[in-house]
């Protein structure tokens, strides 16, 4: 088994490096739910290009060998992205081909068939084998706010090696007649951000007990109806692993909540980051929640612009050391000023006196670090492709200079043998100690970054303000482009929430509207915007963060002070774990084209007090909400006046805290 698959093994060596060296961690969740021998489909989310096989492969339990099928990119419908795929197949017809496809654990797929057998006989032959297959149903990668489609593939793959092994048991070794689907959910904290997080959850295994008889049937239409079944339990298993948005605002509304409310870096337990976020987008998902619902969001959405627009994070700037003596409208003795401002300048010569220890490394790195960034800019608008690139320009810089640095290293100890294990191990401390560099130093230095543009903006004049007609571009989130690889047409449509009436009836709620009633429009455009100048737009910034920070404290404190009959929206299997409700579709099930039957998604509810309380418990900071807002100097303009636009997050609803603008000087 080893010899034969010497090239999977090297090249998920690689992959493992090129992983660690981008990411800080690959969380594995459910790992137990793999079984460490026997046939499996693996049946994983695609959502970071060639990134989503290298984590898959890199971090599989039991170091499992995983079997891809031989083709330019995960994609099996019968259509092909190029002809060029329809020629994967053949390329194991050469034998020095083959062997290199099959060593790498490739498997060969004959596109053209029309017989289903033929097109799966490779993937036939490594699961009676016992071996493990990794395939990405949904058929591309691509960025969106919920799991646009599941293709059926993985579904034909599981029930005709099913029926095959039952019809052919002399082929198949002894223990590998029964097949297991395991869900992949691989989830990233954020997928294109240098040194983010991994989180990679297995679901339940499923097996093909509940559906082989119907799938074996002669009646008309049977197996197909079979197959949409698998595929629904397929989709169920990753969507209930991932984070699902209708629309990019909820999403995006939802992530700056998180942002606000765990404001340190790495603060969430990853066992809860998922379940987090989809509580937090369920809660912006609800339709008129409270009654100045759409300005709270609009809060949110702004302040989480603003920080795409200028590159910075709410986790940084709550980090700065700006305490209220470096208000500049405060009276405050100017040996008190410069004694506070001489802090943040010693810990900028703190991080200087620590660059002669990494200046080697920095620079050495530097060229891998500087392609990283041209190849993610290549693709500005495809977020799905630019930690692919950062990875790929950048591991190849790294094969070179690595090699180059041994040799330098081996010819210095004058090519001995013990001198170039000296050398290999010298490379490898090196890269060590690279990672552990940047992991202590990239985020201090980001911070003390930070602050200074924080001082020059606040301390500027406040002539140097955009004005709040040149900053309205910066506080619209951009949306990415659609993927035209997903076919829209079949992606299964998210539902409209539904409403709870005074006497407990459900009806589907209206497309959402700003607050002048006009329908909000959910595509916009993900066009190349100039990045603003760091000391013309910083007060809007803090002001935003002010305004969010109070728009997101007036939710909750709503919430909490509810009635126990408050209900906000829930996914279904988090109505399920945490004593909420679930009550059925509000439309009837109905026969696609095809002729096979859709079921109609429940509805999921929770209790208002009860999600409250789940984040406080997981970690939460609501109280320093409030905290913010009293103490949120920065926020306020450089001559002591606020920006003249009174908050509308508390338009229609004055909750504990209250904010009034201060005009003293």
């Amino acid at each position: 088994m080893s010899d034969a698959y010497v090239l999977h093994r090297v090249l998920r060596r690689i992959a493992s490096w090129a992983v660690i060296s981008f990411f800080t961690e690959i969380h594995v969740i459910g790992g137990e739910n793999v079984p460490r021998e026997g046939p499996i489909i693996v049946t994983a989310t695609h959502h970071n290009m060639m990134l989503d096989p290298a984590v898959l492969s890199s971090a599989f339990p039991y170091k499992r060998v995983l079997h891809y099928w031989a083709k330019g990119t995960p994609h099996y419908t019968h259509e092909a992205r190029s002809p060029a795929q329809y020629y994967a197949a053949s390329l194991f017809a050469n034998p020095a081909m083959k062997y290199i496809l099959t060593s790498a654990g490739n498997i060969p797929v004959d596109r053209k068939a029309a017989d289903k057998r033929l097109l799966f006989r490779g993937t036939f032959r490594t699961l009676a084998a016992g071996e493990a297959v990794a395939l990405f149903p949904e058929g591309t990668s691509y960025t969106e706010p919920h799991i646009m489609q599941v293709k059926d593939g993985a579904a034909w793959a599981a029930l005709e090696y099913t029926k095959w092994a039952r019809e052919n048991p002399d082929q198949v070794q002894k223990g590998a007649q029964d097949v297991l689907i395991i869900p992949a959910a691989i989830v990233y904290t954020n997928k294109s951000k240098y040194r983010s997080q991994v989180i990679m959850e297995f679901g339940q295994p499923i097996r093909m007990d509940e559906y082989i008889e119907q799938f074996m049937s002669e009646q008309e239409g049977a197996p197909r109806a079979a197959v949409k079944r698998l595929t629904a339990a397929i989709e169920r298993e990753l969507t209930q692993a991932t984070i699902n948005a209708p629309d990019w605002d909820t999403l995006y509304a939802a992530r700056m909540a998180r942002d606000l409310l765990w404001p340190e870096e790495r603060s969430i337990n990853l066992d809860d980051f998922v379940t987090i976020s989809q509580t937090l987008v369920d809660l912006f998902s609800t339709p008129d929640l409270v009654p100045n619902m759409n300005a709270i969001k609009r809060h949110l959405l702004t302040y989480y612009s603003l920080l795409e627009s200028t590159h910075l994070t709410n986790a940084v700037l709550s980090s700065l050391p700006l305490p209220a003596t470096l208000d500049p409208r405060q009276p405050v003795p100017l040996p008190s000023r410069l004694f506070t401002l001489s802090l943040l300048i010693r810990d900028t010569i703190a991080l200087l006196i620590r660059l002669p220890f990494s200046i080697v490394p920095l620079v050495i790195h530097a060229p891998a670090y500087v392609m990283g960034r041209v190849g993610a800019g290549l693709v500005e608008d495809e977020e799905e492709t630019q930690a692919q690139n950062k990875v790929v320009f950048g591991l190849l810089l790294l094969l070179m200079i690595y090699p180059a640095a041994f040799f330098f290293v081996w010819a210095f100890l004058r090519y001995s043998p013990v001198g170039a294990l000296v050398a290999v191990a010298f490379v490898f401390l090196f890269a060590m100690y690279h990672n552990r560099l940047i992991d202590d130093n990239y985020e201090r230095a980001k911070r003390l970054v930070a602050a200074w543009r924080v001082l020059v903006g606040v301390w500027a004049p406040r002539r140097w303000d955009l004005s709040l007609s040149a900053v309205a571009q910066y506080t619209v989130p951009r949306v990415p482009p659609e993927n035209p690889w997903v076919d829209r047409s079949k992606a299964k449509a998210k539902s409209r929430p539904v409403t709870p009436g005074p006497d407990g009836s459900s009806a589907v709620s209206p497309a959402p509207s700003d607050e002048s009633g006009s329908p909000s429009s959910p595509a916009r455009s993900a066009g190349k915007r100039r990045r603003p100048p760091t000391r013309r737009v910083m007060r809007h910034v803090l002001r935003a963060r002010f305004e969010a920070s109070k728009a997101l404290a007036s939710l909750l404190a709503q919430l909490a002070r509810a009635p126990e009959t408050k209900r906000v929206c829930a996914s279904v299997h988090l109505a399920r774990a945490f004593g909420g409700q679930v009550e059925d579709a509000p439309e009837p099930n109905r026969q696609t084209d095809e002729g096979v039957e859709t079921i109609a998604e429940p509805v999921g509810w929770r209790s208002a007090r009860e999600v409250v309380a789940f984040l406080r418990s997981r970690g939460a900071k609501i109280a320093a909400l409030g905290d913010r807002v009293e103490g949120d100097w920065a926020a306020l303009s450089s001559d002591g006046e606020s920006y003249g636009y009174e908050s509308e997050a508390f338009a229609s609803d004055k909750p504990d805290l209250q904010w009034v603008p201060s005009t003293e000087h």
